[in-house]
């Protein structure tokens, strides 16, 4: 049996192989994304809709890089990968030095770009998601250092106090998490109100929701021109926040959250922390007060199960009809 990975003989232009990770990446890109924007029940789970945009995001690399590899490897040969991997990866490599007789020096010049080509996508979205996440860490030990000078740090409500005027209500997740108040909050928040917002806080740190966002930004900075990029960026930040309102609920009444929303409502905070209020505060409070039906488990496994087909059928493709792969 051996695998012959590379072009050989003359020039072959891409063909049939090419179209099915093209049609995933602009159905992942562009249809879905703005049908999921406008949809009702993401509003209503959006921890659902989280996981949606998360297996979108995975598809459209995973489509973009066979696409890659479609593009330069040649379409001759039988093109069946998934034996290959049965057969050396399955085993843990025992098979494969009798697939790969020649050693790494069997694989084509053309191969080794093909290869390269379909690592570089996902290789570039690591590496600017450790960017954001770091550009982010720095702001907020930035930050922290100033609290440490100007604020206080009260253990009866877990948080640190800022002397401000204008009430706010914002958290610093990762490494050493805090919550912070502004003395103006605590002024015109009653009891229940601060409790409202402290766990609507502490849901982000615990759900390290700072992650989320950060693989947000590296995605659009990566797909700045596609929908998918554009709106992950707005809508996960947003579903994130109501995810925390719900999970604020377990411990607090609807009325306590949501007029304490809109108490804070103006209050700043930094770019990397996550405030109760902002922009969003109106639509949360609105949403919180509305009644909804819950989305029905049976239909939440539904939407998880056709979402994760999709995005793992560029695999299931990879594995199936990746030209350039021969073992006979």
């Amino acid at each position: 049996m051996t695998v012959l990975l590379g072009y050989s003989g003359g020039l072959l232009v891409p063909g049939h192989h090419v179209l099915p990770p093209l049609a995933i990446a602009l159905v992942a890109g562009v249809l879905l994304p703005r049908a999921l924007s406008r949809s009702h029940w993401a509003h209503r789970t959006p921890r659902l809709a989280v996981t949606v945009w998360i297996l979108l995001g995975l598809a459209l690399i995973a489509s973009v890089s066979l696409t890659a590899l479609q593009l330069l490897l040649p379409t001759a040969g039988s093109h069946h990968l998934s034996r290959f991997t049965e057969a050396c990866v399955v085993s843990g490599g025992a098979q494969c030095g009798s697939l790969l007789p020649n050693g790494l020096a069997g694989v084509g010049t053309r191969g080794w770009a093909a290869l390269v080509a379909a690592a570089s996508v996902p290789a570039a979205f690591a590496v600017t998601f450790v960017r954001e996440l770091l550009s982010a860490r720095r702001q907020r030990v930035r930050h922290a250092d100033l609290l440490r000078l100007v604020g206080s740090r009260r253990p009866e409500l877990g948080a640190t106090v800022l002397e401000h005027d204008t009430p706010a209500v914002y958290c610093l997740p990762g490494r050493g998490p805090q919550v912070v108040v502004s003395s103006g909050a605590l002024e015109v928040l009653t009891r229940q109100q601060v409790t409202a917002v402290l766990e609507h806080e502490r849901a982000h740190i615990a759900g390290r929701h700072h992650l989320l966002v950060a693989a947000a930004g590296a995605f659009c900075a990566i797909f700045r021109g596609l929908p998918l990029a554009r709106l992950a960026r707005t809508e996960v930040p947003l579903l994130l926040e109501m995810a925390a309102d719900d999970r604020a609920l377990r411990r607090c009444s609807r009325d306590a959250l949501a007029t304490a929303l809109y108490a804070v409502a103006s209050g700043q905070a930094p770019d990397m922390a996550f405030a109760a209020g902002g922009p969003s505060a109106v639509l949360r409070m609105r949403r919180i007060l509305t009644p909804h039906a819950a989305c029905s488990p049976t239909l939440r496994t539904v939407f998880v199960a056709l979402t994760a087909a999709a995005a793992l059928t560029p695999l299931v493709l990879a594995c199936c009809s990746v030209p350039g792969i021969s073992i006979d």
